[in-house]
């Protein structure tokens, strides 16, 4: 099967997308809008209509929704609240941060739903107990403490697909390609247990590889006098109160309604308008207007090129062109390790993991029907691979924050982002395989 000329073009416009999103000649919303202009000008879609169809994918808008409750979240103070959690915790001594903090890292997106603002309310804390403990700078405690901040944390946004952008967009694509219509519960099910294995093994070689690398350093060393600064707790107020449990009652919608009867994005909607009522006051003009707009017209144009992508049928030819890779008389085992490792190919030359997910999913999942994979297998193995690529900083918002805190060395990042990526790899191979 060969490509038509529009499929040609259309092949050629993603590989123009991919080099305006790695190398950023242009902002990353002139490049979006730029995206959406070539589709027209290179006759690819019918009108404008056709060009902006990604925006009205729901995903964008519940990122949208939920980035503005996240910060609705911290503006009345429950990361506060976190923060003391953990400071009494660390009173104890460090091995019950050092055990306890990656425990609270998987549980923290049922919460606090955005990856760099978990981050955000942590790093100040990672660098008080480091210091309350008596370590040195860039200390084992300090880089591991920024291990699970930074990496850990974006994998963690995974347990639930209300955890961040990246599983929010993961879960529309499934719904739109007919794969599975998932609820709250149903995604958690089928994603925390080989997200907690594979978390579970890189905390044990993160400590492992850090204790090898600095042998030198103790693991503990005696308290110092001082104490984490942070001033004292007012009592919890009503206000907060009234957030918290508004919020959960949110999530305890999603998890018992089905989304046919409630739509997904209806409770945080009406939640939006609710912190914004003058009593409350959460939900502001200037907290719209601060919201990362560029990432909307990012995503936007990412989802009008894999909607473009599926449609003119450039994906299933790209995929039956890919497939030549993969002998035809060998096992299934065999076709889904390939297969994820082409998908691991292909993420690496994605900054974000969103934008990624939405160019190769159509294209991979193509996949499911030329070789016998069932859809519901292949899509989270896309999904599983393509969120926990981290080799590079770059790769994700919360793997760059942590590089660049200076505490991590280039061969700490490359050598723990590769095992990440790698282990999480082969955890979804195996997954794939074997339980879902």
């Amino acid at each position: 099967m060969s490509f038509t000329g529009e499929q040609q073009l259309t092949l050629g416009l993603l590989v123009f997308a991919v080099y305006l999103w790695v190398a950023a000649p242009i902002p990353t919303g002139a490049s979006s809008i730029l995206l959406i202009a070539l589709m027209l000008v290179l006759n690819l879609v019918d009108n404008v209509e056709g060009a902006v169809a990604g925006f009205l994918s729901p995903a964008l808008y519940f990122i949208l929704i939920v980035s503005i409750l996240s910060q609705a979240l911290v503006k009345v103070g429950i990361d506060k609240v976190i923060a003391q959690f953990l400071i009494k915790i660390s009173k104890s001594g460090p091995r019950y941060i050092i055990i306890g903090l990656p425990i609270f890292i998987l549980i923290l997106p049922i919460l606090l739903p955005s990856a760099v603002a978990r981050f955000k309310m942590l790093y100040p804390l990672i660098n008080s107990m480091n210091q309350l403990y008596g370590f040195s700078e860039k200390s084992i405690f300090q880089k591991y403490g920024i291990y699970i901040i930074g990496m850990m944390n974006q994998n963690a946004t995974m347990v639930i697909f209300t955890g961040g952008g990246f599983p929010i967009l993961a879960s529309q694509l499934l719904n739109d390609y007919n794969v599975a219509d998932l609820g709250w519960l149903d995604w958690f099910l089928m994603v925390a247990p080989p997200l907690w294995i594979g978390s579970l093994f890189m905390v044990l070689f993160v400590w492992n590889f850090l204790k090898i690398t600095m042998p030198e350093e103790k693991i503990v060393r005696s308290n110092s006098n001082e104490e984490i600064e942070l001033r004292p707790r007012d009592p919890l107020s009503i206000k907060l109160w009234v957030v918290l449990l508004s919020f959960l009652t949110m999530i305890i919608t999603w998890i018992v309604t089905d989304q046919e009867q409630v739509p997904l994005l209806l409770p945080p909607m009406l939640l939006v308008a609710f912190y914004s009522i003058p009593k409350i006051g959460l939900v502001t003009n200037k907290v719209i207007r601060e919201y990362d707009w560029e990432n909307f017209l990012l995503l936007g144009a990412s989802f009008s090129l894999g909607i473009l992508l599926s449609e003119n049928g450039t994906a299933e030819v790209l995929a039956d062109v890919l497939i030549g890779v993969i002998p035809g008389d060998i096992s299934i085992v065999s076709k889904v390790i390939i297969i994820a490792f082409i998908v691991f190919l292909l993420r690496f030359f994605f900054i974000v993991p969103s934008s990624a997910v939405i160019v190769i999913f159509p294209i991979v999942m193509s996949y499911s029907e030329l070789i016998g994979i069932p859809p519901m297998q292949l899509a989270f193995l896309v999904i599983l691979v393509i969120g926990s690529m981290m080799i590079l900083p770059i790769h994700s918002t919360t793997t760059y924050l942590a590089y660049e805190t200076g505490v991590f060395s280039k061969k700490d990042q490359y050598v723990i982002g590769l095992v990440s990526s790698v282990t999480f790899m082969f955890i979804a191979i195996f997954a794939a395989l074997y339980f879902w």
